[in-house]
């Protein structure tokens, strides 16, 4: 069954930067889009952007343009999301999910703060 499993979360200070990744198997993975959400505590879960099946597109949401990358290395199964110039408000529990099905990992927790 799909898989899928969240790293790299931690305590950053603003301004900083941090590299997750979302592992995923069970499943043909380099011909499924990927996308990362978050949810902040009290919050409902948002998109933050996704990546298209072979890495050549991908969208964002406006709070995140241009501070946030996504990308994938299709022969680890990974998709990985570059976050710079971190905010408080970008503290949450980040998710990854495959584009059109219904399954999400365990998440890992992003904490911004000084």
């Amino acid at each position: 069954q799909v898989q899928l499993e969240e790293s790299g979360g931690g305590l950053v200070q603003p301004g900083g930067s941090l590299r997750l990744s979302c592992v995923g198997s069970g499943f043909i993975f380099s011909i499924y889009g990927i996308l990362w959400y978050r949810q902040a505590p009290g919050k409902e879960r948002e998109l933050v952007g996704g990546i298209s099946p072979a890495g050549s597109s991908t969208d964002y949401a406006d709070s995140v343009k241009g501070r946030f990358t996504i990308s994938r290395d299709n022969a680890k199964r990974t998709v990985y999301l570059q976050m710079t110039s971190l905010k408080p408000e970008d503290t949450a529990a980040y998710y990854c999910r495959v584009r059109g099905r219904s399954e999400w990992g365990q998440g890992t927790q992003v904490t911004v703060s000084s």
